[in-house]
C-alpha cells in the first residue's frame, strides 16, 4: 500500500496524503487538529509553517553559506565543486578521494575511496536516478520542492575506525537529545541517544541496532551544543548534524522533518516527549509575521 501511495502521490492533497501514510508507517491516526506527538506536529509544521529560509537550509550547497555566516568557514566540509547533470562533472580535476552528493533529496550519495578503482558509470547512474527525484512527493516537506537538483562534490572523511555523526534535537534553540550515528561504513548502522549531560538514554528507533553505553564523550562536546544552539534558533525544531573529525566539529546538515515525521520512537513516551517540546503556538506567531 505505502508504493502505491508514493507511486500516485501527486493525485492526493497534501493532508490526505499525510493522513493515509502516517497511519501505515507510524501506527496511529493522524490528529492535525490537536496534535501532541513529535510525529504529528511534525506533519503540521510541513502544511501550515512556511518559513522562507527553510529552502535554502535543506539545500546541500546553499545552506554552507549560510553556516559560514553563522559559525565561520572552517566549520564547513571542502566544497570540490558543483554541477547540474552527471555529464558536467570534471572528475579528472577530483582528488583520489571524495563524495558526490545531490543537493535536493537524501540517499543521493556516492562515495569515491579510491579514484583509480572507481566505478563512475555506477556512480552515475546513481546520481541521475536521484537528480530526477523530487523529494516532496514522497514525504510533502514543501521545503525540497523548488530547490534546484544539482550535484556537489566534497572533501571525502575518513579516520580510524567508523566516522560518527552526532545529531542533535533542538526546540527553538535549545538542543534536548542527539543521537551518535557510528557504523555507516559497515553494513550495521547503530544510534544511541543521549541527552545534554551526555547521559545515555534507552531510545530505539525501528531497524538500528544500539551500541549501549560505551561510547566516549567527545572532546568537543560542549562546543557542539553551543554550536548547535546558534544554528537552531528561530526553528520551532531542527536537527543539526556534526561531525568529529580527527578533533575538528564539522557542520554536517539540516534536518527540519526528522524521518519525514514518519518515525516511531520505542518506548512510545518518546514520541509524546519530544513532542511536548514543539511550541505550535510560538509557530503560528512566526508564521503570520512571515505572511506579513
Amino acid at each position: 500500500i505505502i508504493r502505491f501511495l508514493y507511486a500516485f502521490s501527486p493525485l492526493f492533497s497534501d493532508r490526505i496524503y499525510l493522513r493515509l501514510l502516517f497511519s501505515l508507517k507510524v501506527g496511529y491516526k493522524l490528529d492535525l487538529e490537536n496534535p501532541k506527538s513529535y510525529n504529528e506536529k511534525l506533519q503540521w509544521l510541513k502544511l501550515y509553517y512556511r518559513d522562507p529560509l527553510s529552502a535554502k537550509l535543506v539545500d546541500k550547497f546553499e545552506y554552507k553559506e549560510y553556516v559560514k555566516k553563522k559559525l565561520g568557514r572552517e566549520y564547513v566540509v571542502t566544497n570540490y565543486g558543483i554541477w547540474n547533470s552527471v555529464d558536467e562533472i570534471e572528475f579528472n580535476k577530483l582528488p583520489s578521494q571524495f563524495v558526490l552528493k545531490t543537493t535536493h533529496d537524501q540517499g543521493g550519495v556516492v562515495i569515491c575511496k579510491d579514484k583509480s578503482s572507481f566505478n563512475f558509470k555506477k556512480a552515475k547512474r546513481k546520481l541521475n536516478k536521484h537528480l530526477k527525484r523530487n523529494l516532496f512527493y514522497l514525504f510533502r516537506e514543501w521545503p525540497y520542492k523548488k530547490i534546484k537538483p544539482r550535484i556537489i562534490a566534497e572533501k571525502y572523511l575518513s579516520e580510524e575506525g567508523s566516522l560518527k555523526d552526532y545529531k542533535f534535537y533542538c526546540f527553538q534553540g535549545e538542543p534536548k537529545v542527539m543521537y551518535i550515528s557510528s557504523g555507516r561504513e559497515t553494513d550495521v548502522t547503530c544510534l544511541d541517544f543521549y541527552d545534554m549531560d551526555f547521559n545515555y538514554l534507552d531510545i530505539k528507533r525501528p531497524k538500528y541496532k544500539q551500541l549501549g553505553d560505551v561510547i566516549e564523550k567527545p572532546q568537543n562536546w560542549d562546543v557542539m551544543i553551543e554550536m548547535a544552539k546558534i544554528m537552531s534558533v528561530g526553528q520551532p525544531h531542527a536537527r543539526i548534524d556534526f561531525y568529529n573529525y580527527n578533533g575538528k566539529v564539522l557542520f554536517g546538515e539540516y534536518t527540519l522533518f526528522q524521518g519525514g515525521g514518519f518515525m516511531p520512537f520505542y518506548p512510545k513516551k518518546w514520541d509524546y516527549l519530544l513532542g511536548s517540546w514543539i511550541d505550535l503556538k510560538s509557530v503560528k506567531q512566526c508564521n503570520t509575521m512571515v505572511k506579513s
